[in-house]
């Protein structure tokens, strides 16, 4: 008995650790990144144009480009995986061969690297459908590349749903469909919210797909149809030409506005999810 207990307080310690550790790598990153561009981040820095050369460099149609491809991307790949998600979870029958050959592409998907997103992209939307270097190629690029991780999440949510949900909903007279919509997806919103998350983090911190689709012109598109550079081909750019110390600021400066940014998404998107699951209660 005594074995056991400590081999309990052992896994819990280790546990802690562990968590510890991870929270301490998030800190000292961001503390890192605010410490040094912090103090550079102006008003002036946000809203201005970027220029090459001189102090009045600022990053505001990055920020602009940015936005757009994450509500582009988002908007094309969220409802493609939430359906897929659905589809797998309520209406397909389990270990069917559709679903093994859905579920191989989907783990196929998750393991290809960016990089090859973003030559599939450049070739397939940007020469093949003539949509040139746009947020738009860049967007569907990076709808593909996230629909692992929104399809995947979304199905571990729905899952996770009780299955008397759907039984007393069948039981009261209620459709397929309606007991979906109205009972298993606001249960399974608080997942599908997280899958949400996890997707604007990862088309903000993609580059090269962005950089072989999107392109890199340093000013505000006028549509989906123009190019535009989003805040990490930015800051990869900047850093390819640290030759002063100008440079280095703005680098920094624009990684504390990249990650404030995310930080605001993410709290937009819980607040979003918290209204709804009150709602629905």
């Amino acid at each position: 008995m005594l074995k056991r207990q400590t081999k309990d307080r052992l896994l819990l310690a280790a546990t802690w650790c562990a968590a510890t550790i991870t929270i301490l790598f998030l800190l000292w990153v961001v503390w890192h990144v605010l410490s040094n561009g912090l103090s550079y981040v102006t008003w002036e820095f946000i809203t201005s144009s970027y220029t090459r050369i001189g102090e009045a460099s600022g990053i505001w149609p990055m920020i602009v480009s940015t936005v757009y491809m994450v509500v582009l991307t988002l908007s094309i790949a969220a409802p493609i995986g939430i359906m897929t998600a659905i589809y797998l979870t309520e209406y397909a029958k389990p270990g069917s061969k559709v679903v093994q050959v859905i579920r191989f592409c989907i783990e196929s998907l998750a393991g290809i690297p960016s990089i090859v997103y973003g030559l599939f992209g450049m070739t397939f939307f940007v020469t093949t459908l003539g949509l040139g270097f746009s947020i738009l190629a860049g967007a569907l690029t990076l709808s593909v590349l996230i629909l692992p991780v929104i399809i995947r999440t979304t199905e571990e949510a729905l899952m996770a749903v009780p299955l008397s949900y759907r039984e007393g909903g069948y039981a009261l007279g209620s459709s397929k469909i309606y007991t979906i919509w109205r009972l298993i997806l606001p249960s399974a919103m608080p997942g599908i919210v997280t899958a949400v998350i996890l997707s604007i983090g990862r088309v903000i911190g993609e580059s090269a797909p962005v950089f072989l689709t999107a392109g890199m012109v340093t000013k505000i598109p006028e549509s989906v149809l123009d190019s535009g550079r989003t805040l990490t081909v930015h800051l990869y750019k900047l850093t390819q030409e640290l030759f002063t110390q100008h440079e280095w600021d703005q680098a920094y400066a624009t990684a504390t506005v990249l990650i404030v940014l995310v930080l605001v998404l993410n709290l937009i998107t819980k607040l979003i999810a918290t209204r709804y699951n009150k709602a629905s209660q």
